[in-house]
Order: C-alpha cells, then structure tokens, then sequence
C-alpha cells in the first residue's frame, strides 16, 4: 500500500525507485503482487512511457521479469494490445544515441581505432562433442546473437531494454503476439524516416526466434526488402539490416539458394567492404551465421567469399580484424575439406601467415589468429602441410613458456607475475587442429617435440580449460599418432580417471572421450585390472564412444569394464551405477542411423544376455518410467 502511494509522486527518482521495488517483489513475492497485478501492470504501462527515460527504462524491466513467471499468459494477454505499441516505440534510437553512436558519420573506414574500442577477449576452451569427427565447439553458451548491434551503446537503455522483452514476450507468446504487430510492422519497415525504419528491421529481428513460424508467409516479401536495406544511405540502417537477416539466415538456407540465399550472400559481402566500420562488423557477423546455417551450400562460392575475406585483411582496423578472423575461422568449419583446394589455399593461407608472423608471443590478438588456424588447419587436412612445421613449433614454445611462468609464479609469487593461461589454451586448441587435420602426418612433429612431456603437465594444471584442452589433444593425438601416446599410458590414465568429475562438465567430457580413444587404439584387451580400475568412475558418454567399435565384441566388452563376471553385477564398483547412464543416452537419441541403432540393440541385448535375466529385472526396476518405456519400444529391453 506504500508504495501505491508513492506511485504518482513527482519526483522521478521516487518513481524509478517504485518500480524497482515493484520488479523485485515480482521476482521474490510474486504472490503479494498477484491480487493487485491489474493496476500494477496499468501502472507500469503509464511508466514505461515516462518522460524521464531512467523511470521509463526501470518500468520497462518489469515486461523482462514478468515473461519469465508462469503466470505471464495469463495475465498480460488482455494488455498486449496497450503494451506492444509501447514497446515498439522504446525501440527508437533517441537523439542523444544517434549523437554517442556517430549516427551521422557514414565513412569513417580510415579512421585508427582506440583501445578502448576493442573489448577483452577470451577463449573458449576447446570441447569435444561424441561427434568429435563432424563439429567442435563450446558447452553452447552462446554468442550474444539476441542483442542488436549497438554495443557501443555499452549502458543498458531504453531500445535494448525494450528490445530484450519484445523478444522475451515473442517466446512467451509466439504467433499470438502477431496481430499486434503485423500492422505496426507495415508502416514502420516502409517508413520514409530512417529512424522509424531502423526500429521496425530492430523489431523484426527481436520476434525472430519466438515467432518464425507465423512469419514464414511474409518472409518472402520481407527478406528481399532487408536485403535492399543493406543498401541503405544511412549506416546504422544497413547495420541492423545486417543484424536482423542473420536471425532468419536459418530460413533464407532452407530455400532454393538463388532466391534468397545467392542475393543475401552477395550483399552481404559487399557490407564487409563497407566504408563504415559498424557496417563492417555486422556485416562480419551476419557473414559467420549464414556460414554456420548454410555450410556446405557456400562450396560454389568459396572463390568469391575468399576473394572478399582476404580484401578485407588491408581494409579493416584493428577491431573488425579481430572478427575477420572469427568469420574465416567459421568459414573453414562450416565447409570443411571443401577448402582443400590449391586455388583457395593460394588466396587465404599468405595474408594469415603474414599476421601471424607479425604478431609477437604475448600480443593478445594471437587468441582469435589462433582460433581461426585451428579451424584452417582442420579443413585443410593436408594442404596445411607447407605451413604446419612453424606454426607447430610455435605453438609447442607458447605452452613451454605459459608452463614456466607458472612454475616460477608458484615458487616466487612475490617476484613474478601470474602468465595468462589463454595463451597456453589456444596454443593446446590449435595442436589439437592439426593432429586432427593432418592425422598421421603430425606424427614427425610430435617426435621431434617434448609436447608429451608438455601435456602431462598441463593435464593436472590447477585451471579446468587448461585441462579441458589437454584432454581435447590428447585424445586427437591418440587417433593421430597413438605410437607417442601409448608409452604414456600407465602416467596418463590415473590423471583422466581424477577427472572423471561432473562437476566440470566439460572436462569430464574431453577426458572421457581421450578415455574412449585409447581404449579402441588398446582393443580394450590390453588393459589390466588397475587400469580398469583407474577408469571405474567413467561416464556415459565413454560407452557412447565405445559403441563404435566392433559391434559383435561390444557387450563382451562392456561386460568387461562393468565387472569380470554377472555376479560381480552388484558389487560396489561405482562404474556398475552408470551403466543407466548409458542406457538414458540410448534412449534420448531420437531417430540413430539404422548401424548405430542396430549396434544399440546389440549392446543392450548382449548385456542383458550376459547378466541374466533375473539381475536385468532388478537393474532395470531403478529406470525412470520414461527411460524404461522408451528402451522396450525402440529396444524390446
């Protein structure tokens, strides 16, 4: 009741702060709020249109919090029809945004960037998924793509605050939230004030993810408009133009490419030659999505691409060098050994020697350099052969000195600085790109290297993504040259078991699937009772590896790691508990090709032979009832 009364006073500070206390009841009391929620929302509807801009952003909070309540439906789908509009609206640049931004500044390619301009960055430790062969990539954290472009806006404000809960209420609602939008949409995407068009391309690409299935018959209309947008004499339209295709790049692929993919690649490659550097950065950005969504659809245009990335190596500033990099890293990714051709390799490979080789050890700017080798590398197999021996040993020194400065900031932390570990990671993830580019021609380097001795070390490193990366490598020299890594074995093993640990989740993963390496390069056969027992509390994930190895072997061998014999079934062995895990694995793969599926039923099958059909019963009593239904219906276990 308090605060109800303090809700129209006029000083703005009093009403900011109303609304704050409303946001944070609505996250921790929801249920006080309940019996009242009508008028608050009333309330907080006059608020975000407030005209002092920090009362209208704390109101607007409030639609944030909301989307995520369960009540949210019901409660707010009477007020869309006031709240929308309200929305849409705060979407607008204000004059002051387009003064911070240079929005008047359309050329300014030539102009040096300040430091400050160039955010820190940090990698990525490299994770290695059970389809290790076909992708890498992250825990799936994300990349930011819900945020517009505007991020030297680096305050939180209105238009973004807006945008987030039209996106937010987008997934809440789906095409529910349409009628409200189509007709605003119409008159702001056409609109002569290139402001007002700029907020309504904002809008189209804030509804994408909650709303694409409703706007699927207006995106062939749509799409060639953004695309003409892309054209725009204003930078900040073609920057956002930019931005909001990449949120439907899932779409414009699944479509026959000269319709819209062909024009959208073309006009896209023009805005990375932008003479504006916020054009050029989006433009980069929108590039290494519709990488990531078309793949190998690009293979036809790989000269054209190459010709346009490698232009842009004499163009761009410091800044948009840095996400240059990332778009010819993505690149290489998405259409792999497509780019092991001697033409491409010609066009892309001297401009990134040339940097690399400019780039002093320490100089940050080697993280994403880095990144992006380790996917060239990888795409290229054996056509990285001419440039793999420096690139190799260089690598091999940045892990050497990270370790050293390490040891001596542990001995004499008074003295010496603690080194940054990045440096080391990326050097690990790059090792890790070539062993899997070019399998058994790395063997050579390896020999004439301490990089054995070297990833001993950083496997037991105190940092999860120093360890992560080992595990990462380890495994891919297992597969690459497996005659360095078996004399380590016995060292080795202990270190993978310790880390066996769901706490870090990502460790554990890379650790386990090193652990499923060498066991197919040892036929399993070759490990005695203590290995077997330093690898006890292993996951899942390692029969998921296992399982693709000899099909007619398999449950022998699974029955081996579980236990000697059925009636060790129940001992206390803690690998013995996860076989469920395995089964919970099997179970949540939708539609396995037909040999996966049919080595899945062999596996389950050949277990349960083996342990007997009384031991399975009391096994298979601890399924969850979804796990259980789902192994008798796809499995017949």
């Amino acid at each position: 009741q308090h605060l109800f009364a303090l809700a129209v006073d006029e000083d703005p500070e009093v009403r900011k702060n109303v609304c704050r206390a409303l946001v944070m009841l609505l996250e921790v009391r929801i249920d006080r709020l309940i019996p009242h929620m009508y008028s608050i929302i009333q309330y907080m509807l006059q608020r975000t249109q407030d005209s002092d801009e920090n009362v209208a952003l704390e109101a607007c909070e409030f639609w944030l919090t909301l989307a995520e309540q369960p009540i949210c439906k019901d409660v707010l789908t009477a007020h869309l029809v006031q709240l929308i509009p309200i929305l849409v609206h705060g979407m607008r640049y204000s004059e002051i945004d387009i003064i911070l931004l240079k929005g008047d500044v359309e050329e300014d390619e030539a102009v040096p960037d300040s430091e400050q301009d160039i955010k820190p960055r940090f990698h990525k430790s490299r994770t290695v998924t059970l389809a290790h062969e076909e992708q890498r990539g992250g825990d799936g954290d994300g990349d930011g793509d819900d945020e517009d472009d505007d991020d030297t806006l680096s305050d939180w404000n209105l238009r973004k605050c807006s945008a987030a809960a039209l996106d937010v209420l987008a997934n809440v609602f789906r095409e529910e939230l349409l009628p409200h939008l189509l007709p605003l949409l119409k008159e702001l995407l056409f609109h002569l004030e290139w402001v007002v068009k700029e907020s309504g391309i904002l809008v189209l690409g804030a509804i994408a993810e909650g709303c694409m299935q409703g706007m699927v018959p207006y995106l062939p209309e749509l799409i060639p408009h953004l695309i003409r947008c892309l054209a725009d004499r204003k930078a900040l339209v073609r920057s956002i133009a930019c931005w909001t295709l990449s949120r439907y790049a899932h779409w414009v692929v699944a479509q026959p490419p000269e319709l819209y993919l062909k024009p959208l690649m073309t006009e896209l490659l023009q805005r990375i030659l932008d003479s504006n550097k916020r054009v050029q950065e989006a433009a980069c950005s929108a590039f290494a999505t519709l990488e990531e969504e078309a793949c190998t659809e690009l293979v036809p245009y790989l000269s054209f691409i190459l010709d346009t990335l490698v232009f842009a190596f004499g163009k761009y500033q410091h800044k948009n060098l840095l996400i240059l990099y990332d778009a010819i890293g993505t690149l290489a990714d998405s259409v792999g050994h497509h780019l092991n051709q001697p033409e491409y390799i010609q066009k892309l490979m001297p401009p990134l020697i040339q940097k690399w080789n400019e780039l002093k050890d320490e100089d940050k700017d080697l993280f994403p350099l880095l990144e992006c080798l380790s996917s060239v590398a990888t795409a290229l197999q054996s056509g990285f052969l001419p440039y793999c021996e420096p690139v190799y040993q260089r690598c091999v020194t940045l892990v050497q000195k990270t370790l050293a400065q390490a040891m001596m900031y542990n001995q004499h932390p008074e003295q010496y600085e603690a080194p940054d570990k990045d440096f080391m990671i990326v050097a690990l993830d790059l090792l890790s790109g070539l062993a899997e580019g070019l399998g058994g021609h790395v063997e050579q380097l390896v020999a004439r290297s301490n990089i054995m001795t070297l990833l001993f070390q950083c496997m037991q490193d105190t940092m999860p993504e120093v360890r992560q990366s080992s595990f990462a490598l380890l495994g891919d020299l297992t597969k690459a040259c497996f005659v360095h890594v078996k004399p380590c074995i016995a060292e080795f093993m202990p270190i993978l078991g310790t880390n066996l640990n769901p706490e870090f989740i990502s460790v554990c993963n890379n650790a386990t699937w090193a652990i499923g390496e060498i066991c197919m390069q040892m036929g399993i056969w070759d490990f005695g009772v203590q290995e077997r027992r330093e690898t006890a509390p292993c996951s899942g994930k390692k029969f998921g590896v296992l399982g693709f190895g000899d099909g007619q072997r398999q449950p022998r061998v699974l029955v081996r790691i579980l236990g000697e014999a059925p009636e060790s079934f129940f001992s206390p062995n803690p690998l013995l508990q996860d076989f469920i895990f395995f089964c919970d694995a099997v179970a949540s793969w939708v539609s396995p090709k037909d040999d996966l599926r049919d080595m899945f039923y062999k596996i389950l099958h050949g277990f349960k032979a083996q342990v007997g059909e009384e031991n399975w019963q009391q096994f298979s009593e601890q399924f969850p009832p979804l796990l259980k239904d789902r192994l008798a219906a796809f499995y017949g276990v």
